[in-house]
């Protein structure tokens, strides 16, 4: 039996990982180990961790390490208090394997730790590049750390083994988003309904917005002018999920829940959405609008336009479906006009998702099931192929 962990400190990141740990769970071959941490615990992002219990799985670990604080000192004084738990819950779990996913702070205090105690680091969505967020480092530094890498696209794999990662360890299967989204049950639109008090039955966009934390985007301006932008769409019923635990995210907040106290009915914004219900409204949005990395992989799957505003997405690779814009209400507003228009949506119907076919759990866990496990890691010379 291989023990293999996973960590997971956002609804986010589990909402991805959800068809791997099921599979993981459903193998003879593998005792699964669930860390769960972070935002999953705070009932400020919607006490998330419940979500994950009612789903069947049990919290092998769980770790408290988010402050009540979004400023650079409090996010680094959360990833102090990560390192410490997770010290804990890995000595005690001491799997041959953890996987992390992604690029975010309380992912980086997970993977400092496996290293310092020689425990392998099985690496997703590495590779990618996105400007306008200082997770774009981490994830950088989290492929230094990990012995196998499981890429979303062949240019993303062509960039890990830039880093000096050998090519045997790296493997391209795709991104979880698009198998999750593909895989997730549908709830009619009348339960939608009962279940947030709010009509999904009225053309609606969802709307997600991070700050942006390796850039000089102004949260409170931009989200100023992301929402006079919308202003500009009264025919269309707003939906938004909070923004995440970044520094600058409670100001975005903020707004966020003004903006909707001053338009009941039209507006509806909740912490989260969570696994269960957050296919379902993604599917009946006309549009994406934000920052968030599911408008680039997932709504794509789904043939949903998206409006990706600002930098912090910057870089990533993107479907014809995607159009980006600048954190100005004239350009935002534009870029909703071109994607609600019947023009866009007709040029959409041969769209291609450059992140795989929705077969990644799979591939993933059949290369975990024979995969030698080290923690060490000769570097790979582009020049010498050694």
């Amino acid at each position: 039996m291989r023990k293999i962990a996973v960590f997971t400190g956002s609804r986010a990141e589990y909402s991805l990982l959800h068809p791997l740990l099921t599979g993981l769970r459903e193998n003879p071959r593998i005792t699964l180990q669930l860390i769960v941490a972070a935002m999953h615990l705070s009932p400020e992002f919607g006490m998330t961790a419940r979500q994950i219990e009612a789903d069947g799985f049990v919290a092998d670990a769980r770790v408290e390490m988010l402050l009540s604080s979004d400023s650079p000192v409090g996010v680094a004084k959360s990833m102090g208090l990560g390192l410490i738990g997770l010290a804990d819950a890995l000595d005690r779990l001491r799997p041959d394997v953890l996987i992390l996913l992604g690029d975010r702070f309380e992912t980086l205090a997970a993977a400092q730790v496996a290293l310092v105690m020689r425990i392998p680091i099985a690496h997703i969505h590495g590779g990618e590049v996105t400007q306008g967020a200082y997770d774009d480092a981490i994830r950088h530094a989290i492929t230094k750390m990990a012995s196998l890498h499981f890429v979303a696209a062949s240019d993303y794999r062509r960039r890990v083994i830039q880093l000096g990662e050998r090519p045997e360890t790296v493997f391209d299967v795709g991104a979880l988003g698009v198998e999750s989204i593909r895989r997730a049950e549908r709830h009619p639109v009348e339960l939608l309904s009962r279940t947030f008090g709010f009509d999904f039955g009225r053309p609606y966009l969802l709307v997600t917005y991070h700050p942006v934390t390796a850039g000089d985007e102004d949260p409170v301006s931009s989200t100023d002018a992301l929402l006079s932008a919308l202003d500009g769409v009264p025919g269309y019923r707003l939906i938004f999920t909070y923004p995440n635990a970044d520094n600058g995210g409670r100001a975005i907040l903020e707004r966020i829940q003004e903006y909707a106290s001053n338009q009941v009915g039209r507006v509806l914004a909740v912490p989260s959405l969570g696994r269960e219900f957050y296919p379902s409204v993604l599917a009946g949005a006309a549009a994406v609008v934000g920052n968030s990395s599911s408008a680039i992989i997932e709504a794509p799957a789904l043939g949903i336009p998206a409006v990706d505003v600002g930098i912090r997405q910057k870089g990533r690779m993107a479907a014809a479906s995607v159009i980006h814009c600048p954190p100005d209400a004239t350009a935002i507003s534009a870029a909703l006009r071109r994607a609600l228009s019947d023009d866009f949506a007709n040029g959409l119907k041969q769209l291609h998702n450059p992140y795989g076919d929705g077969q990644t759990s799979a591939r993933i866990i059949d290369i975990l099931e024979g995969a030698g496990l080290s923690c060490e890691k000769p570097f790979h010379d582009l020049e010498t192929g050694a």
